[in-house]
This record gives C-alpha cells, structure tokens and sequence, in this order.
C-alpha cells in the first residue's frame, strides 16, 4: 500500500505469519480495506529457457506483515482471529496481551530504509539486530538527513541500524554525517 508521510502519528502492528501466502493475506486486508507494509527487495532471477536475468520485486521475509493501527485493538483482533490464515500480532513482552505499537515516526524511517531502489542495505533477523552495538545517532547531512537509528560497523564499513519488533535493516552511511543522540 502506500507509504505514510511524516506529519502522520498513527501507530503500526507487526503481524507474523504462520503461512507462506502472504499474497492472500495482502488481499484479505485489502478486503478489510487496511493499510499494510511488505518490505520488499530486487532479487536477481535467471531464465532457464533464455538464461536471462531479470530483476523481480519479492517480500524481504515471507511471514511479516505491518499493519497501521486505524482501529481499536479490540476491532484489530477480531479481524486477526477471523482471518482464513493463521497468523499473531506481536506483543509487548511474552507475559502481555497487548499488541506492541511501532510508533509511526520509527515506521515512517523504516519504511524509508527499505526502499528497494536503495543500494547497500542489508536486512537482519531481531536476534541478529540486538547483537549488534552501536551508538544511538542522527544523520546531519546527505541523502539520509533526518533518519535516527544505531551506528553499527560491519565489514569495514558503517551503516545506520533501524530496528522494528520482528527485523531490521541496515543502510550504508558515512560516519562523519552522523552526529550522537543523548
């Protein structure tokens, strides 16, 4: 679907898919007409007739899914529980029932990093984000200007952390642009 704007506050789920059909399940939110998020990436494929590449447009994690909270949460599982395929909205914490909400300025950024016809970016597993360490900063300067995440080396070169319940990504960025958030 669209991607949000700045100026806009309203909160985001992250949903896990006990599926791989998230093309259906794209759809039957489409039905409930909500709007959703599917990180996505260029993946080389070749053609085994013409042994061509082509580039094709393909879902980072087959079983994530981002919704943006336009109801109560109340509504929201009523729509999760009648869904034809299984799936669970992330919670707080193991012990809570209450969803966990991204707050919008946080998916707005991620939803800026992963712009597939951006270079240098590499995605990682939560697990794989918290294992990372890295100083909390904000880009002062180029085509990142504004976003705010980690700093974090990896091989030899540094990249901006965003983290989001479920992944993570990380983009190339100059050490020099970014400057230190207390």
């Amino acid at each position: 679907m669209d991607i949000i704007t700045e100026q806009d506050q309203t909160p985001w789920y992250a949903i896990k898919l006990f599926t791989l059909q998230l093309k259906n399940v794209r759809g039957y939110f489409d039905t409930k007409e909500l709007e959703y998020f599917v990180p996505m990436m260029y993946v080389d494929i070749e053609d085994k007739e013409t042994h061509r590449i082509k580039h094709e447009l393909r879902p980072v994690v087959s079983n994530l899914i981002f919704v943006k909270k336009t109801m109560a949460e109340k509504e929201m599982r009523k729509i999760v529980f009648d869904c034809p395929y299984k799936m669970a909205v992330i919670k707080k914490s193991r012990e809570s029932i209450d969803y966990y909400e991204i707050p919008a300025k946080q998916m707005y950024e991620f939803q800026m990093m992963c712009n597939p016809e951006i270079e240098m970016r590499k995605y990682l597993s939560e697990t794989e984000a918290k294992l990372k360490k890295g100083s909390p900063v904000l880009v002062k300067y180029g085509p990142l200007k504004g976003l705010t995440g980690k700093l974090v080396r990896s091989s030899k070169k540094y990249y901006l952390l965003k983290e989001v319940p479920g992944m993570a990504v990380m983009l190339k960025v100059s050490r020099w642009c970014c400057t230190p958030i207390e």
